[in-house]
């Protein structure tokens, strides 16, 4: 089997994954704050219930109720929610691994910004993803914690540090991925480090005969409200990479401090329905008018270089190849007119991903994502319309096989 596309499938299955787990994770979240903010609450509930509600989903009537603290006696059926979260990164982390890892040369690593090996660089994002928890678990366990506004403006300004901070350390497509990376680490944690142990903590004191702690609910639920604003933002980051124009112009750090912004005035608007709190429709006209910011700032002029552009240092042997010649004319003939620093192509105004090939450079760098795309599959070019040949697909295939066995590891 040939090992570019079994590897290909591997990242395929590693984030069909991600997907899955993140999608049941970030149901669960948002049903549960949606449940919470809705809870109606009248004299005649039972003794320690906060809230109830009446609910009606596929045919049949839910009667749900919540208590501040706990029950007053173990329920003989308890359902935890806490795999969804912990397969969601650990399925993104394969996933980091997967791509931007063992592929560090041309995704993680850009030497016009840090001149790095490649081990230097996957410990600089490993480190990162640590650090941004430690940071976060520390702020929210000093005196600001009781102070939520404050502590979100300055959690925030954490967040705008490291976006500033991961564009000058990494790609910009890696940057904006190790962002969203450095806040799931976060949210995952606060499930894994505290939601859940605080919950287990109040489990075993009903067990014993205890009265639980209500700081350890109070503690849960600030956490999980900061994992519920964070959402959307970082969704927003783990697409990004198709985005060139996001993630690959000048004001790139900003962008993504913007969409942050735009996330937490999303969820306000949800939250403050689901909890019968009014009706904000200006979050809507705040987040456009960010959009349109946002638009404009990954137009400037001096940032529209076609994305991160360097030469992998295993480029030669594709370059050296035999062939080469009539495959830097069928790229150039096939996928330039889109894949180049200033696009012909009529509505293309970047090139797809930030992938040019306009140099013999360019072309051996990309020699990889060529023969996925354009030689073992027809995607590219798209629909064909460049009406590239079968033989000429055969071409690409030949050279990158041809080649791979003579390339730099």
């Amino acid at each position: 089997m040939d090992y570019l596309i079994f590897w290909e499938w591997l990242s395929f299955a590693a984030r069909w994954l991600h997907v899955i787990t993140a999608i049941a994770w970030i149901g669960s979240s948002f049903y549960f704050i949606a449940l919470d903010l809705g809870l109606r609450r009248h004299p005649k509930l039972a003794p320690g219930v906060n809230g109830e509600e009446w609910q009606v989903h596929g045919g049949g009537f839910y009667h749900i109720q919540k208590y501040m603290v706990a029950p007053a006696h173990m329920p003989e059926h308890l359902i935890w929610f806490k795999w969804e979260s912990y397969f969601t990164w650990l399925s993104g982390f394969v996933l980091l691994c997967i791509v931007y890892y063992a592929g560090a040369d041309l995704y993680l690593i850009d030497r016009d910004v840090l001149d790095v090996s490649t081990p230097v660089a996957i410990l600089i994002s490993l480190a990162s993803l640590s650090v941004g928890w430690l940071i976060y678990d520390a702020l929210c366990r000093s005196p600001l914690a009781a102070h939520d506004t404050a502590l979100m403006v300055i959690l925030y300004g954490v967040i705008v540090f490291m976006a500033w901070g991961y564009t000058h350390l990494f790609t910009g497509r890696a940057a904006f991925l190790h962002l969203g990376a450095f806040t799931a680490t976060i949210m995952s944690a606060n499930v894994f480090l505290l939601i859940i142990p605080n919950q287990k903590k109040v489990v075993a004191d009903l067990i014993a005969g205890k009265n639980p702690d209500p700081k350890l609910g109070k503690q849960a639920k600030q956490r999980s409200t900061h994992n519920n604003y964070l959402t959307l933002p970082v969704i927003f980051l783990m697409l990004s990479n198709h985005y060139p124009l996001a993630t690959s112009t000048q004001f790139n750090w900003v962008i993504a401090a913007l969409i942050f912004i735009m996330g937490v005035l999303m969820r306000h608007y949800f939250n403050s329905r689901h909890a019968n709190a009014g009706n904000p429709h200006w979050t809507w006209l705040a987040s456009t008018i960010l959009f349109i910011v946002i638009i404009w700032l990954s137009t400037v002029p001096k940032a529209l270089t076609g994305g991160d552009q360097k030469v992998s240092r295993g480029a030669e042997p594709f370059m050296n190849a035999a062939n080469f010649p009539q495959v830097r004319d069928t790229v150039m003939g096939r996928c330039s007119m889109c894949h180049s620093a200033e696009p012909s192509w009529e509505g293309i105004m970047m090139p797809p991903k930030g992938v040019r090939l306009d140099t013999d450079e360019l072309i051996a760098t990309h020699a990889s994502e060529i023969y996925l795309q354009a030689g073992a599959s027809h995607a590219m070019p798209p629909g064909n319309l460049t009406r590239i040949t079968d033989e000429e697909r055969a071409l690409l295939v030949s050279w990158y096989r041809g080649a791979r066995t003579e390339r730099v590891p």
